[in-house]
């Protein structure tokens, strides 16, 4: 509750400073000013009413107001940066005594305000339109038996706020038809708590595969409930949980390891462990991690893994985030090369917060293991 209030006090000085900006400084007449004060008023309403929703309360009966609002946190967002913009070229404008101020001003927050809402709108198709990434990934390492062994890479679905369970549908069903050897799940499926949200994650329990699907628990799996509550109920679903483990599947005669660790970030008892994950593991196989943050890659490279499928980035989500993401964790999307181990990332399937995507295309990856 502190999170929300604390979160309102800070989303109204925002909207006050869009009222000032956007509306006072431009000086439209009375009744629009009147009119957009009333609408900034409302959109606030609707962005605090998205904080909660999952972690406090139920987001079902208000799934539409909960959407308005984290879409509304996106155009806030590009909004934001405009200003920061538009105050620029104002101070230059000023320091070069440019004549008919007003007029500028009216102009460039017209433009402002179109770019923005027109990008959000924009990265709203694209989020809603999630595609399919085929990617090889070659190794010396991988036996004659395992090439062509097929691996669907479904992560951050982020369902249980602005979505529910209509999009995770629409998640399985894409996966299932890429008739997948192996489905993996890197992490942050959810957004909530096992009681308010787990329905709107529970269609993954109709995931098929020849050889099962395999989980590991992201950062936002221990946002709300413990960890474990989280994994505990994909079990229920039919996915099997590593929990700094490690799992064996037999094909043609080979064996494929599949190990998972627990969250780069997450404080014990549910920190990573890749000792534990890989305990046991034959050098002579081809062994692959599951770690939902890249940031994972340099100590499971020391550790003997071939290959680490990740998420967590999103890709950058909405442009121009993927610059500080790349920054922050050594990779935004694709395949690439920590030490000896190869590292995929894949940008996920779903959204966190707004359910917008800019430059950013979601994706399920197909992995297809060759034999080099």
């Amino acid at each position: 509750m502190l999170r929300i209030v604390i979160g309102g006090i800070v989303l109204a000085l925002i909207h006050w400073l869009f009222y000032r900006r956007l509306l006072r400084a431009t000086a439209v007449p009375g009744p629009v000013r009147k009119t957009g004060a009333v609408l900034l008023a409302g959109l606030w309403l609707t962005v605090l009413v998205a904080l909660g929703a999952g972690s406090a309360y139920s987001p079902r009966p208000i799934r539409p107001i909960v959407w308005l609002g984290a879409t509304w946190a996106a155009v806030m967002f590009y909004l934001l940066l405009g200003l920061l913009v538009l105050g620029l070229v104002l101070l230059i404008a000023r320091l070069a005594k440019f004549p008919q101020r007003l007029r500028l001003v009216r102009v460039l927050s017209a433009v402002l305000v179109v770019a923005a809402v027109g990008t959000v709108a924009y990265g709203v198709y694209e989020a809603n339109h999630p595609r399919v990434v085929q990617v090889e990934v070659r190794s010396a390492k991988l036996p004659a038996e395992l090439d062509g062994l097929r691996v669907a890479v479904v992560s951050d679905i982020h369902v249980g706020a602005a979505r529910g369970a209509a999009f995770t549908r629409r998640v399985v069903d894409l996966a299932n038809e890429q008739r997948a050897d192996v489905i993996v799940l890197p992490g942050d499926l959810i957004d909530g708590s096992v009681e308010l949200v787990g329905a709107d994650i529970a269609p993954i329990a109709d995931l098929r595969s020849k050889y099962g699907t395999f989980a590991v628990a992201g950062n936002h799996e221990g946002y709300v409930d413990g960890v474990a509550e989280w994994m505990n109920y994909w079990e229920t679903l039919g996915v099997r949980t590593l929990r700094n483990q490690r799992a064996e599947i037999a094909v043609n005669g080979a064996t494929l390891e599949i190990a998972g660790v627990y969250d780069f970030a997450a404080p014990d008892p549910y920190g990573p462990d890749i000792d534990a994950a890989v305990a046991g593991h034959r050098p002579d196989r081809f062994l692959m991690l599951l770690a939902h943050q890249p940031l994972q890659g340099p100590d499971a490279a020391a550790h003997g893994v071939d290959l680490q499928i990740s998420g967590h980035t999103h890709g950058g989500q909405m442009w121009p985030l993927n610059y500080v993401v790349g920054w922050v964790n050594g990779t935004v999307f694709g395949l690439d090369q920590v030490g000896e181990m190869q590292r995929y990332t894949t940008r996920g399937v779903g959204a966190w917060g707004p359910p917008v995507r800019v430059a950013a295309p979601p994706d399920i990856s197909i992995l297809t293991l060759r034999h080099d």
